[in-house]
């Protein structure tokens, strides 16, 4: 053992963990190196196994229960049947106990199959075969058993099992081409590029020849970054040494395209991969109803308690005279004389707490459920939201967030596939002042009638030729497109028409492909590139070859791209394209005005633009670049910096030749839907991986920036020039000096009367404003920044990482006034945000099922998020919130003469109602025309919420479970009740008697109570449905109908399974007597009069938005009947569906 590995095992294991910890060493196909190389130290890594699913065989009861008694409803009735199981109460453990068990039950079914479908996809995804080198043979085994330092081999169209260094392919080049659709959303083909010592390496011996290290960074979330190197030993020589960059790795999820196989090593495996890394872990989410839901029964909770206890303590002062306590028909055994007085207290506590339990019944948490569940299916089965194009149509994952969709404040799209259809269409160029505009095409298909070249501006003169020629030649040369000839056989590719020869063009970017299309017809074909020689055809028909001598590769800091080739004359040209911001200041010369004022018209019209500039470099200049690029790519430590620093010295003092103008096809009406979402004051922010310029283009294209939208921008270039806290002390006091401190969030960021601001940010900006300060807290600075977002009407935050997106999320969603968030995007790129959401939907598109399968819901096209949030969103939110405050309220009709009639009966837990109206009440008296309501009532119609988006912000949020309305419905439930008991009781003060003589009893007088109740409280609801069906008649009287048929039969025959028959001829016996009827009727009216004066003075004294709009309806409703000229039909006057 020589020195050299004594020092690397003290430094690894002794000297402290930063070498350990910030890289690994990989043997590729696990092999020892050669002898004098660091020691072989065989380290221990994951599998390769993947896992979403939340339970396993043995946590699924235990956890799944956990979770469920975590709902404070669960977990109170629970309590009230153990207490039921433990002591004597009114009331048996079964009125609890069972419908409690249903609930569970239920709900553990449902969340046990969502997760079983889950263990199937990771099953079907661990299993899945995948070939691996052994010993120089090719062998099979599933794709769990991979591990770090297994050479794999994948084939066209297989996707890559883990991540890869890509080590050599079957293209003589070295290269292979991906598709990236499940990881950043981007469908197009994308080169990367073998290691330069194995690329050579065809068979799988050669392959298992290999001795080589890799030694790179450990896993981490960016996609798009990555360093390492990589060691080869050849004989005993000295090790090759190259670099290792993101261009070398292949991410799982990834597909391999137009290559026949490749071979790779394993770097990262299992939940170390960057996809697994980006993934957000599945949490179960809550709605703001449920929570709103919860706080209410918490108060009821409380009132409960307080009723129990001041009916315990009345209990014990009513006893304290003898004579009540022990009267000579009730005297107690001497066992009960002897019990501790404490005990016997605490246990009437807890009887008086089982017989007023039902103020806060389980019945309504299983008709919310039915509610969510049923109501789910009106937005599958809305013909609207088909699409006809994909044959698909909308999916609910959970129906648990319904009513959530009424209530979003923020919405965070994706930008490409999501906005937009990812279609590249040439518009235009602009070469010295002159505008070119060929013929359009898109997806290799030109316009009927076409021909020739169209020229707005007049054609520049001949000294201007050779300046448009090397234009041409610019846009045919820098870029990083892949020719393939077989058209056929590549997806989502373009052919280029009317070429010398078919050309089928692949590129990681489509404006690339569009670029050079568009410039072939103007007369330039790009070929090939062959033997690093790029080829072109130019006017003449003659080829031209252009040697590949350097790319500077594009990056979102830099935002431009360059390539330095040698012509056929040995004249040596820098090209540069890229933003006209990035541009512009490295130009010395050129028509600098002219074009500007071009890109910027394009820009404000949603293209996208970039500026091209060139300069010519001698023989030595040439020369000193290549050295300088030599050694910063050979650097482990700060490559990334070392290249940017060298890219800024060769980019510069450039000549302007012009720009171009390319349309990134927006999906159909994502304009309008964006608009109308702003109108109904949600904010909408766009997500996106790709560059600043592009996506701002998109949100000029699709109205989220308007002309008169001040763009204010937080990118990592901004940052060089100035401190993080210095652009953000001037951003904040740029948009608070036009609004001052008022913010933005109730506004639609459309009004006429302030300055419209947008923001802009990139990743790495976003990234110093998340990370903690020295101090040890970044709060400072993020407060800062939701400060100006708050005052900001549309927020673009450009080259996002997935993990980004989720964090911007949750910034949002867990600021100050914890906003209802909504995430939309078609990508596996967007699952993390997806899930961070309050609510997450998936686009069924182009771009994989991966967003699909992990949100709530799924739309085929981002037009259809329109229809979903301002009419099934609002009529979910209406529905549910009238349903939970109806609940309350009708509980409270039943449970407070229960209270009150305790002071008449001694407090001895008599119960005012007979056990089967007690189990009845909520289950079948009152249940079906809620649950009804609550899936059918339209209180405006569809087509009146779609053509006005404002009235979405009537119930923004959450204002129909606000606390006012909360106390309303409280207290309106107690005005009820004290009517139904105290006009009873007045009426039988005076002994009333039945035709018979007979005088009426408590069993009478608790059926009266009963009676005038379950009418009371259904018209109560018939008095709210605006929207009549023949089965809301039906539901409504015949659960009236019902409750009579019910009570007469109950008491009308002698049961045999019964014990005692206290109700028998009770019902007859009341509606026998005329007071009666007169009572039932009296109270009936009484109780509603006071809920029916305060809806006619509020429509007319305060009307709300939504009120106006009911209002105009009907009179145009009536306007249009007054003057039609004809008689109605027999089919006009036939019942309907009536909106009252």
């Amino acid at each position: 053992m020589d020195c050299s590995l004594v020092r690397t095992l003290v430094q690894r294991y002794c000297a402290g963990e930063e070498n350990w910890v910030d890289n690994r060493t990989i043997y590729v196909g696990h092999k020892e190196p050669p002898p004098g190389a660091d020691a072989y130290i065989p380290q221990r890594y994951p599998d390769n196994r993947i896992v979403s699913a939340k339970y396993t065989f043995w946590n699924f009861i235990p956890k799944n229960l956990f979770e469920q008694f975590r709902r404070i409803a669960n977990f109170y009735f629970l309590i009230i049947f153990l207490v039921q199981l433990i002591i004597d109460t009114p009331t048996s453990p079964i009125t609890s106990g069972l419908p409690l068990f249903f609930v569970i039950t239920v709900t553990a079914i449902k969340q046990g199959y969502e997760d079983w479908l889950r263990h199937k996809a990771d099953n079907a995804m661990n299993q899945c075969p995948v070939h691996f080198i052994q010993h120089g043979k090719l062998v099979r085994k599933q794709s769990r058993k991979l591990r770090v330092g297994d050479i794999v081999l994948v084939k066209e169209d297989e996707s890559f099992p883990c991540d890869l260094i890509f080590l050599s392919s079957s293209r003589a080049d070295g290269t292979c081409h991906v598709t990236t659709t499940s990881l950043d959303g981007e469908s197009s083909h994308k080169t990367h590029y073998a290691v330069q010592d194995t690329k050579g390496f065809q068979t799988e011996e050669e392959i298992d020849a290999l001795h080589a290290t890799i030694e790179c960074e450990q896993p981490q979330p960016d996609l798009y970054k990555f360093v390492g190197r990589i060691n080869v030993y050849n004989d005993q020589n000295d090790p090759v040494v190259r670099s290792l960059g993101s261009e070398n790795v292949l991410l799982r999820g990834a597909t391999l395209k137009n290559t026949e196989k490749i071979f790779g090593v394993a770097i990262y495996t299992g939940m170390e991969t960057k996809m697994a890394l980006n993934y957000q872990s599945k949490s179960q989410k809550r709605s703001a109803v449920e929570k709103s839901m919860n706080v209410f029964l918490i108060v009821y909770l409380c009132i409960l308690i307080s009723k129990a206890l001041i009916n315990t303590v009345l209990k014990y002062v009513w006893q304290s005279e003898p004579s009540r306590d022990e009267p000579w028909y009730n005297q107690r055994t001497e066992a009960e004389r002897q019990r501790n007085l404490f005990l016997r207290a605490f246990t009437d506590f807890l009887a008086f707490m089982v017989l007023f339990n039902y103020i806060i019944p389980v019945s309504m948490y299983v008709t919310v459920e039915m509610q969510k569940f049923l109501g789910s299916y009106f937005i599958t089965w809305d013909e609207e939201m088909f699409d006809e194009d994909l044959g698909e149509r909308p999916v609910v994952n959970t129906s648990d967030l319904n009513e959530e969709l009424g209530q979003v404040e923020y919405i965070f799209t994706d930008k490409t596939g999501t906005l937009t259809e990812n279609n590249m269409e040439f518009k235009e160029c602009c070469i010295e002042g002159h505008v070119y505009v060929p013929h359009a095409i898109c997806n290799g298909q030109v316009l009927p009638g076409a021909t020739g070249i169209d020229m707005i501006d007049s054609s520049p003169g001949v000294c201007g030729r050779e300046r448009e020629e090397l234009f041409f030649r610019a846009l045919c040369l820098c870029h990083t497109i892949q020719v393939k000839d077989d058209f056929d056989d590549v997806d989502s590719s373009r052919k280029s028409p009317d070429s010398a020869k078919s050309c089928v063009y692949i590129s990681s970017s489509p404006d690339e492909v569009a670029l050079v299309e568009g410039v072939q017809r103007l007369g330039f074909t790009y070929l090939r590139l062959r033997d690093n020689y790029m080829e072109i055809l130019n006017r003449d028909d003659h080829i031209e070859r252009f040697e590949l001598l350097e790319v500077l590769s594009f990056d979102s800091v830099r935002r431009r791209m360059s390539v330095i080739v040698k012509s056929g004359t040995e004249e040596i040209f820098l090209f540069c394209k890229g933003a006209d911001s990035s541009i512009f200041p490295r130009v010395i010369e050129g028509k600098v005005d002219q074009i500007r004022a071009r890109v910027e018209r394009n820009a404000v019209e949603g293209l996208r633009t970039l500026c091209v500039a060139y300069k010519r470099l001698s023989a030595e200049e040439y020369e000193g670049i290549r050295k300088l690029l030599d050694t910063c790519k050979m650097a482990l430590q700060d490559r990334d910096k070392k290249l940017a620093e060298a890219y800024e010295h060769i980019e510069k003092d450039l000549i302007l030749l012009g720009a171009t103008a390319v349309e990134d096809r927006l999906q159909e009406k994502a304009a309008d839907t964006i608009e109308a979402l702003q109108k109904a004051g949600i904010k909408v922010w766009v997500l996106t991986g790709d560059k600043m310029e592009t996506a701002a283009a998109t949100c000029y294209a699709c109205k989220l920036f308007r002309r008169n939208t001040q763009l204010l921008e937080l990118t990592t270039k901004k940052i060089e020039e100035q401190s993080l806290h210095d652009v953000l002390f001037e951003l904040s006091k740029t948009v608070l000096r036009q609004n001052g401190s008022l913010t933005r969030d109730n506004l639609s960021g459309l009004s006429t009367d302030m300055q419209d601001y947008g923001l802009i940010i990139d990743g790495a900006a976003l990234s110093l404003i998340m990370k903690p300060r020295e101090d040890g807290s970044s709060s400072n600075y993020r407060e800062r920044f939701l400060e100006i977002c708050r005052n900001c009407s549309a927020v673009l935050c450009c080259r996002m990482a997935p993990l980004q997106k989720a964090q911007i999320v949750k910034l949002i969603k867990f600021s100050k006034e914890h906003p209802i968030t909504l995430a939309i995007g078609d990508g596996a790129n967007d699952v993390s945000m997806i899930l961070e959401a309050h609510v997450g939907i998936g686009v069924i598109g182009k771009e994989g099922r991966q967003a699909a399968r992990n949100s709530d819901y799924a739309i085929p096209k981002f037009k259809h998020l329109k229809k979903m949030l301002l009419v099934h969103g609002h009529f979910y939110y209406i529905r549910i919130s009238e349903l939970v405050q109806y609940f309350f309220y009708k509980n409270v009709c039943f449970i407070f003469p229960q209270f009150l009639y305790q002071f008449f009966c001694g407090f001895s837990q008599q119960t005012l109602y007979d056990t089967a109206y007690l189990t009845l009440y909520n289950i079948s008296f009152t249940s079906l025309p809620i649950l009804l309501y609550s899936l059918m009532e339209q209180h405006i119609s569809m087509e009146t919420l779609k053509r006005d988006p404002t009235l979405y912000r009537d119930i923004s949020k959450n204002a129909l479970l606000r606390w006012r309305a909360f106390i309303y419905w409280t207290f309106l439930g107690v005005f009820d009740a004290l009517v139904f008991f105290f006009g009873a009781y007045f009426m039988f003060e005076n002994a009333t008697v039945s035709s018979n003589g007979q005088i009426f009893g408590n069993w009478t007088f608790g059926t009266l109570v009963f009676t005038v109740m379950v009418f009371t409280v259904t018209l109560k609801l018939a008095l709210d449905t605006h929207y009549w069906t023949w089965i809301n008649h039906f539901v409504i009287w015949g659960s009236l109908l019902f409750y009579v048929v019910f009570s007469l039969l109950w008491g009308g025959i002698v049961w045999p399974f019964l014990n005692y028959q206290r109700m028998y001829y009770v019902f007859i016996q009341m509606l026998s007597s005329g007071p009666a009827w007169l009572a039932i009727i009296l109270l009936i009216t009484i109780s509603l009069l006071p809920d029916v004066l305060k809806k006619v003075l509020c429509r007319h004294l305060w009307p709300s938005a939504t009120e106006r709009v009911q209002r105009s309806s009907k009179l145009k409703t009536a306007v249009d009947a007054a003057l039609s000229p004809d008689r109605p039909l027999l089919k006009d006057v036939l019942p309907g569906p009536r909106r009252d």
